[in-house]
């Protein structure tokens, strides 16, 4: 019924254990607040990039086009999620860069704000981003579909190098911020 393996014997001498072990989480938590805060700079400096490539061209954007700059700002979007995810120190910094990069997106940037999230969007570009293989093709498909042109061509490639272009972009800011996984 009951286990021993959840008992702990205390060494010879335990205080000095635990003040070790107090100073030591002390330290991680000056460092996680220092951190933290340039996760926060790191979440607006993306949103500007981010608002920066959404509007790219857009005064050419004629009306035929306004579902393509739509799509354009839903796939920078997903790559802001997605480079979060995958290539910040952790969850913790992810998700506060995540709600700075919002934050600062909804308060500076209106205009694109609304553009930012759709749900089946990010659904299909997820599905694409998660299954591993050719990534950037998949995602360049995703986006040439979700714009109504599946299969064409120059619409993927489009997609493809938006991706790759704005990741590369999120990854050196990163590591600029010094918030980057190392690998």
């Amino acid at each position: 019924m009951f286990d021993d393996n959840d008992i702990k014997i205390a060494g010879n001498r335990p205080s000095d254990s635990i003040k070790r072990n107090n100073l030591s989480s002390a330290t991680n938590d000056i460092l996680s607040e220092a951190t933290l805060v340039a996760a926060k700079k790191f979440g607006s400096s993306v949103a500007k990039k981010f608002s920066v490539a959404s509007n790219a061209y857009s005064d050419a954007v004629e009306d035929a086009d306004a579902n393509m700059f739509v799509q354009r700002i839903l796939l920078l979007s997903f790559t802001v999620a997605a480079m979060f995810e995958s290539s910040l120190l952790n969850e913790t910094v992810a998700g506060v860069a995540q709600k700075s990069f919002l934050d600062t997106v909804k308060k500076d940037y209106k205009d694109i704000y609304k553009y930012t999230s759709d749900t089946g969007a990010f659904t299909f570009y997820y599905l694409a981003y998660r299954r591993g293989s050719e990534i950037e093709r998949r995602i360049g498909q995703t986006f040439a579909m979700l714009c109504g042109h599946d299969g064409d061509p120059i619409y993927q490639e489009l997609g493809e190098v938006l991706f790759c272009w704005f990741s590369s972009e999120i990854k050196a800011t990163a590591e600029e911020f010094s918030l980057a996984k190392s690998n």
